[in-house]
C-alpha cells in the first residue's frame, strides 16, 4: 500500500493513467473532513464524489480517509501527501491563470460571515459602497460560526470574516477596520465607579457559557460586578433596561447608535478603564495573492479608511 515512485526525471508516460480532477476532491475531503461538504464545494453529487474517491484510493493504493463518527479523517499517507498535492494544484492554477488579466467586473459574488449584532454596522455600508461603485456583485451576509472559521475560509465557503480581533490560527490573516469603545446605559441619573460596580448588570453574549469580555478586563484590575441576567442580543437588553430601573448595560457605542434607545435611558462613559474594541477583516493565508480576493479586500478596507 501507499507506494510512490520517486524519479529524478519526469516520466511523461504515466500521465495517461492519472486523472488530475481527482486531486481537488482529495484536498476538499481532507480540509472539510466530509465527503458531502467536499461534493458541495466542487458542485458534484455526493455519489459522484464517493466514486471519485474510490478511484483515487485504488490509484494511490491507500484508504486515504477513514470514518470516525461523522468525520472522514486522513490516514498517515494522506497527511504525508497533502501539502505536495496542494502545492501542485496551486502551481497548475497559477500557470492556467497567468495570462488572464483580472477584470473587477468579472467578480459576481461576495460572501462575508458576520455576527448578527454587527451586521447592521457593516452590511449597509458594503451594499452602499458596491452600488455606488457600479459593481454588479451579489452580496451575502452569512451567520458567523467561530468554530469553523478556518475551515470555511480555506474551502472558500466564505470569502471573508468581519469580527472582533482574536486569534483564529496561524493561517488566518487579520487587518483592523475600525475601533469602538464601551459606554454605559441605564435609567440611573448618574454613574461613577462605585455605583457601576455595585449595580446589577445585564450581560450580552451569543455564547452559551464563558466569561463576558467586559468581565475579563475588570478581573485583570481585580474588580468585579454582578451580572443578574444574560441574553443574546443588545436590543433585548435595552428593552429589559426599561423594566429594571437600577440595572446597567455596558455596550459598544457604535452598536448603540444603531439601536432604539428608550427616552428613560441615560448614556454615560464607563467609569472604569476598559480597552477599545477592535473590529477587522479576516481571510485565509492561502488566498493572500489571489487577485479577486485582493480586489475585494481593498474595496472593503476603503469603506472603513
Amino acid at each position: 500500500m501507499n507506494t510512490i515512485h520517486s524519479k529524478n526525471q519526469m516520466d511523461l508516460g504515466v500521465f495517461h493513467r492519472i486523472d488530475i480532477n481527482l486531486y481537488p476532491l482529495f484536498i476538499a475531503v481532507y480540509e472539510q473532513k466530509s465527503i458531502s461538504k467536499a461534493a458541495q464545494i466542487l458542485c458534484i453529487t455526493q455519489s459522484a464524489a464517493s466514486h471519485a474517491l474510490q478511484r483515487l484510493r485504488q490509484h494511490l493504493q491507500d484508504d486515504l480517509f477513514v470514518r470516525a463518527g461523522s468525520k472522514m479523517l486522513p490516514t498517515p499517507f494522506s497527511e504525508q501527501i497533502y501539502f505536495s498535492i496542494k502545492d501542485a494544484l496551486y502551481a497548475i492554477q497559477n500557470v492556467s491563470m497567468q495570462n488572464q488579466s483580472f477584470d473587477p467586473s468579472m467578480v459576481q459574488s461576495l460572501k462575508i460571515a458576520l455576527h448578527d449584532e454587527i451586521e447592521p454596522l457593516i452590511f449597509p455600508k458594503l451594499v452602499e459602497h458596491f452600488q455606488q461603485s457600479q459593481f454588479n456583485i451579489q452580496l451575502s451576509s452569512i451567520k458567523l460560526d467561530r468554530k469553523n472559521i478556518a475551515a470555511d475560509l480555506a474551502s472558500q465557503q466564505i470569502d471573508f470574516v468581519i469580527d472582533l480581533e482574536q486569534n483564529f490560527g496561524e493561517k488566518i490573516q487579520f487587518q483592523k477596520l475600525q475601533q469602538d469603545y464601551f459606554v454605559v446605559c441605564s435609567q440611573q441619573s448618574e454613574m461613577n465607579e462605585a455605583l457601576y460596580l455595585s449595580s446589577k448588570h445585564i450581560g450580552v453574549s451569543s455564547r452559551r457559557t464563558g466569561v463576558l469580555v467586559e468581565d475579563i478586563f475588570l478581573h485583570r484590575k481585580q474588580l468585579s460586578r454582578q451580572v443578574i441576567l444574560r441574553c443574546q442580543h443588545y436590543s433585548t437588553a435595552l428593552q429589559i433596561l426599561v423594566q429594571q430601573p437600577s440595572a446597567v448595560l455596558t455596550i459598544p457605542k457604535n452598536l448603540l447608535a444603531n439601536l432604539q434607545v428608550a427616552d428613560c435611558l441615560n448614556i454615560f462613559e464607563v467609569p472604569v478603564e476598559l480597552p477599545k474594541i477592535t473590529m477587522g477583516i479576516y481571510w485565509h493565508n492561502d488566498i493572500e495573492k489571489n487577485e479577486r480576493h485582493h480586489f475585494l479586500r481593498s474595496e472593503i478596507i476603503k469603506i472603513f479608511a
